[in-house]
């Protein structure tokens, strides 16, 4: 364990955005998810937005690689405009 009073504070930090960063990842893969099982083309086109503008957000926090943002918002976008 640590003893310095720097090392301790710096644990417990670790351990909070540890949490937030998983909340956020998690949040992220169920709107994936929920945008890819989309059926209806309207509802779709609804939802991609939000879900691009947070990939965008997680990018920008170094929660996900930027270019892992892009493939996925790639990938969904091609998926919305290929639903009938």
């Amino acid at each position: 364990m640590a003893n310095h009073k720097s090392a301790l504070k710096r644990i417990r930090q670790n351990e909070v955005r540890r949490l937030r960063n998983r909340y956020y990842h998690k949040t992220a893969r169920t709107a994936l998810k929920a945008l890819r099982n989309e059926e209806n083309k309207s509802a779709a086109v609804e939802q991609l937005p939000k879900v691009i503008s947070l990939l965008d957000k997680l990018a920008k926090k170094n929660i996900i690689h930027k270019n892992k943002a892009s493939n996925l918002k790639s990938k969904l976008t091609k998926h919305v405009n290929s639903l009938a």
